[in-house]
């Protein structure tokens, strides 16, 4: 068993790109409990020596002109089949045959990808028509995500591209994407800024109206009562007083009977 060939094993058996530091450590790990007197010297392999095996398997994989090659995205490696082939793959699953972006999807995709991030109204500003279908169709094929919220009036979205993008188009990084540095400093115009309300336009913004409680309502509306002097005194009533018949005309006998 040569360690070549457990790193074939491992890039073959990982369902997801799998990087050197990985495979790194999945060997160290198998290597303590594994029986076998060469795996003593994988237990402390570090990525040095897993690149090293790596970069063998591609160039025998190669030099035996193989169906397989071995490829390096931005997620880590994978076996894929070479671009030799791809006509007779279609013709096996043609339900796997890729939708075409069309000629307005790879403008937009490409202002995304040289420009990222970038709001949806700068690259209105370049094409010059409205990009929402496409922007939407991007999304839905995972090409490009949100990628935060630009600092401009109303917090614009920020667009750029997803590791997916990367793995479909064949590139490692975005600086391996054709002519990266020249594009990057090509001058394009830009969305002018939405202005900001004035004081004037924008009432309650800048001297919000104080608005007092109801019961200040209230008591500011209620008039004050005027004095008008002295009360008028009212007699006092007493039990002679009954028999006054200047207030009762009745006698005593009367109210007896």
């Amino acid at each position: 068993m040569q360690l070549i060939q457990i790193v074939e094993a491992l890039i073959y058996a990982a369902p997801e790109p799998v990087t050197a530091a990985e495979i790194a450590k999945a060997i160290r790990r198998a290597a303590d409990d594994h029986l076998a007197p060469e795996a003593r010297a994988w237990d402390s392999i570090g990525t040095g020596e897993v690149e090293t095996a790596i970069a063998e398997l591609g160039e025998a994989l190669a030099a035996s002109d193989r169906a397989i090659e071995l490829q390096e995205g931005a997620t880590g490696w994978r076996f894929v089949t070479r671009a030799d082939f791809a006509e007779w793959i279609r013709a096996l699953l043609p339900e796997m045959r890729p939708e075409k972006l069309s000629a307005a999807a790879l403008e937009t995709l490409a202002l995304i990808a040289y420009r990222q991030p970038i709001t949806k109204a700068d690259i209105e500003a370049v094409r010059g028509v409205s990009v929402d279908g496409t922007m939407q169709k991007l999304l839905e094929r995972r090409l490009i995500r949100t990628g935060g919220r630009a600092d401009l009036p109303g917090r614009p979205m920020l667009y750029e591209t997803t590791e997916y993008f990367m793995e479909h188009f064949g590139v490692k990084t975005l600086d391996d994407l054709p002519n990266a540095s020249e594009l990057r400093l090509v001058p394009l115009p830009t969305a002018e800024p939405e202005p900001e309300p004035s004081k004037a336009e924008a009432p309650a913004a800048y001297e919000p109206e104080v608005v007092e409680s109801p019961a200040a309502e209230l008591a500011a509306a209620e008039e004050p009562v005027e004095e008008t002097g002295s009360e008028e005194e009212v007699p006092e009533l007493d039990e002679t007083g009954l028999d006054d018949p200047e207030i009762f005309p009745e006698t005593a006998e009367e109210r007896e009977a």
